[in-house]
């Protein structure tokens, strides 16, 4: 459904620190640097399926985390997902919402985890247990 992703960051470096140890648990490799048409730094993590990227926003003013908005990614299973919020901690990340754990709704269960990264945005890791 989605080509990219992209999200600012206040602080290029700590960002790609940041996204280069939570998409790192997921098997990814480190961001790759290119630079935007205006000379702003940002950073491009491929994947088969599409591309999330952090960038410095382009009209120079401060990156925000959008309010209300959440990037989720997937993780194969909890432990996983345990392990990547545990990394999103260690190099900048700040734990938000519920602690990373099981919940169940009306027709699904599953296991989340929440972050915010060091510029704010919120980001969530997803797995989906079956019925």
């Amino acid at each position: 459904m989605f080509s990219h992703i992209m999200v600012g960051a206040t602080d290029i470096e700590a960002s790609k620190k940041f996204y280069d140890e939570v998409l790192g648990v997921l098997g990814y490799g480190p961001g790759v640097l290119n630079a935007s048409p205006t000379g702003k730094k940002r950073y491009f993590y491929m994947a088969p399926t599409g591309i999330f990227s952090i960038s410095e926003p382009i009209d120079e003013k401060p990156a925000t985390g959008g309010n209300g908005s959440t990037t989720g990614f997937s993780v194969t299973d909890a432990a996983q997902g345990d392990a990547w919020h545990a990394a999103g901690v260690a190099n900048g990340g700040t734990a938000c919402e519920d602690a990373p754990g099981i919940r169940e709704g009306d027709s699904d269960k599953m296991y989340l985890a929440y972050l915010r990264d060091p510029s704010g945005n919120k980001i969530c890791a997803l797995h989906r247990i079956p019925a």
